[in-house]
């Protein structure tokens, strides 16, 4: 904002260079001088921007954005509140990130906003970690009302999990859920799945395990439905609330692309629709992810395309630390004459300590040792990203 200060002014035809102004030296001439051409607001602002990074921990930039959002004129206010937070296990990082995201709580009263909030979660056994990434992850929880928005909400979902844990846990796989209206989104998404047939123990495991799923607009949801049904999934079995998250988690374009990537591997729609219901997530992974997974095994490890048809969870397996690393080092045991022939792809599932017993420790002690160090090699090599991937 200030960066023309620093610039080189013309002056006749000689450049001269004007030394740099600290914002908190330029904040004491502004206020001290009336009569220069800054309206108070301007003033206020800058010394809103100079608390922002001095005392919040803000950037210069972050601070310049969130001083439209919020000012004032004192630091009583905000001291206060800054105090609260760290007083009650805020680090300086987290309270900064909260500024950013919700300027407001700078202004908010901390004996009437604040510390009832803090004290009814904190009644309702949550940890301390747990209220910090709660409120950092979601700070707009500190503005709803307590006794209109979170109390009924926490103790429906509280009746419904038989836990207050189990809320805690929905919180923090969604936690803007408090922000909603729960009955106009829940009940209605809750209402439809029971008439089509989902067990009300799926449906409850589903708002614990994909709570983000039934903050859907009804009429959205009950579309969503329709086409799950229509892909073949038994609304009996839980796969179908999965099935019913992956869906509604992305725009009707990106699951077209994610389509037409499978396609391009060799597989049918019907392979692919058969694969995802197997593994509803298959869909939920990204372009890059799932092209990256099929190169790999097609490309690279010689595999048919159609026989990850009959293990899709493979696409969700790590890269770095289980496909690629496992896979060079048989490649390595291969060449070295200790495979006999080229195994399936169930070596990719198995289990670490499984994959080390089945091709690591079932050789005696020193060639088990000397086995164990190359596949730690191929293990950090693929951490670092530095084994071949690609194949052309």
């Amino acid at each position: 904002m200030l960066s023309f200060l620093s610039k080189r002014i013309l002056h006749g035809r000689r450049p001269i260079k004007v030394k740099p102004f600290k914002c908190h030296n330029l904040l004491y001439i502004l206020q001290n001088n009336p009569s220069l051409p800054f309206s108070t607001s301007s003033n206020q602002q800058l010394f809103t921007v100079s608390y922002l990074v001095k005392t919040c921990g803000l950037s210069p930039e972050s601070a310049s954005s969130v001083s439209k959002r919020v000012s004032f004129e004192t630091p009583n206010q905000p001291d206060s509140v800054i105090a609260f937070l760290k007083n009650n296990g805020f680090s300086k990082t987290q309270i900064a990130t909260i500024i950013g995201k919700m300027p407001g709580i700078l202004s908010s009263s901390v004996e009437k906003t604040l510390f009832p909030k803090i004290t009814f979660f904190k009644s309702k056994g949550i940890s301390s970690s747990g209220l910090t990434n709660l409120f950092v992850k979601n700070p707009h929880i500190l503005r709803i009302s307590l006794d209109k928005k979170i109390v009924p909400s926490f103790n429906f979902l509280s009746n419904l999990f038989q836990s207050d844990n189990a809320v805690f846990g929905a919180l923090n796989l969604h936690p803007r859920m408090f922000l909603y209206d729960f009955d106009s989104y829940v009940l209605p998404n809750h209402n439809i799945l029971r008439r089509n047939g989902v067990p009300e123990v799926n449906i409850v495991k589903g708002l614990r395990r994909v709570p983000k799923t039934f903050f859907s607009a009804p009429a959205e949801f009950k579309d969503d439905v329709e086409k799950i049904k229509k892909m073949g999934f038994n609304p009996a079995r839980f796969t179908f609330v999965i099935a019913l998250f992956v869906l509604g988690s992305m725009s009707k374009s990106t699951w077209e692309r994610k389509f037409d990537v499978y396609k391009k591997c060799g597989w049918s729609e019907k392979e692919i629709l058969e694969a995802f219901k197997g593994f509803p997530l298959l869909m939920a992974f990204s372009e890059d992810k799932i092209k990256a997974v099929m190169n790999f095994l097609v490309n690279v490890m010689g595999f048919q395309a159609l026989l990850i048809v009959k293990r899709p969870n493979l696409i969700g397996m790590s890269m770095e630390k289980r496909i690629v690393p496992r896979g060079f080092f048989l490649k390595d045991l291969m060449s070295r004459g200790l495979l006999e022939k080229k195994l399936g792809l169930r070596m990719f599932l198995i289990s670490e300590e499984l994959f080390l017993e089945s091709f690591v420790y079932c050789y005696e002690e020193e060639k088990a040792s000397e086995l164990l160090k190359l596949y730690n090699e191929k293990l950090n090599l693929a951490a670092g990203g530095k084994l071949m991937t690609d194949k052309s």
